[in-house]
């Protein structure tokens, strides 16, 4: 096994991990929250390196991200795990699984790199289940991948520790974050988790310079209030730019919550021109069927600028990263 990164003995064999805001205490035989970083003999060891359990090449909107690398391939991999335990999860049969439950694939960092480019992948995303916990098999990857002038994605919970931020900083181009609700009694209670750690986490990626997109799945009866998408929309206003593209996304009942409908859509259009109208340049709906709201207008001339069905895009109106129109500059990643 590969020992971890980001953890400190502590008294006798015990080990505190600092990969994310659980900050796991780990006693010699025992794994985190995890379930993937585990303790033998005080020494930690990342279980899950180079462990696969799904491998895809996307295009990069699946993700989704709308303004980085837009209308390219990522190549995907996924692992087993997760540091939440959302009660909708999509992907629970991975997420909540254990690395003896199935199958895996190994695939070396070196061997993902080639697979990224055999495949004209302009970016290599950790996705599917959560990336943070892959945090030393992502580092390795994400490194080579940068000097060949691969991207770099997180498909993340946002949980990361500003530690580990740190280390991966210098590899990590794009942090597309779940803010999954903007009350911390809804992450306690569907995900077993904390909102503060989330807030924190994006803003100390968004400080490092990843480009960041958030995407929150409007759940009915959960976290659809308009107090509550105000407060979110308005924190990301605050902290992170009126630029800041902001995925508001249906819900479909799944995993541990059957009991819900889908999201019905005129309240996520109510959504949508809520952050249209405090000040958002960028939202848009998913999950929904193709129409306008996929799409990206200039914020300033209102011109037609990328075009989406479905997973499909379309430069139709940029000229670089400024509106073909009328010439605003446009928050949009076109190469790394």
């Amino acid at each position: 096994m590969y020992e971890a990164h980001q953890y400190a003995r502590t008294e006798g064999d015990t080990v505190r991990c600092s990969l994310c805001a659980h900050r796991c205490m780990i006693a010699e035989g025992k794994h985190g929250i995890c379930g993937v970083r585990i303790n033998r003999g005080g020494t930690l060891y990342a279980a899950n390196f180079a462990r696969v359990a799904a491998e895809a090449v996307d295009p990069i909107e699946k993700k989704p991200l709308f303004h980085f690398l837009p209308g390219t391939l990522s190549y995907s991999l996924g692992g087993v795990g997760c540091n939440f335990r959302c009660q909708h999860c999509q992907n629970w049969e991975i997420s909540q699984a254990s690395l003896d439950a199935m199958p895996l694939m190994e695939i070396s960092p070196e061997r993902g790199v080639e697979r990224a480019r055999a495949s004209a992948a302009a970016s290599i995303s950790w996705t599917y289940n959560e990336p943070t916990i892959w945090h030393e098999y992502a580092l390795e990857m994400g490194g080579l991948a940068r000097e060949q002038g691969i991207g770099t994605v997180y498909v993340t919970n946002g949980y990361a520790t500003e530690e580990a931020l740190d280390e991966l900083a210098p590899m990590l181009n794009a942090f597309r974050v779940d803010i999954k609700a903007f009350s911390d009694d809804f992450y306690r209670k569907i995900c077993r988790a904390r909102l503060q750690p989330v807030l924190d986490a994006t803003l100390a990626a968004h400080e490092r310079g990843m480009h960041i997109e958030t995407v929150t799945l409007v759940i009915p009866g959960l976290n659809d209030s308009e107090d509550e998408m105000r407060a979110l929309i308005t924190w990301v206003l605050d902290n992170l730019g009126p630029d800041t593209p902001m995925h508001f996304t249906r819900f479909h009942p799944d995993y541990k919550m059957t009991d819900r409908d889908p999201t019905p859509l005129p309240l996520l259009e109510k959504i949508y021109t809520m952050a249209r109208d405090l000040g958002v340049h960028y939202p848009y709906l998913g999950n929904v069927p193709p129409g306008p709201y996929e799409n990206t207008y200039c914020p300033s001339c209102g011109a037609l600028l990328i075009e989406r069905f479905g997973f499909m895009s379309r430069v139709v109106g940029l000229s670089e990263d400024r509106c073909a129109r009328c010439g605003e500059r446009i928050a949009v990643v076109r190469s790394v």
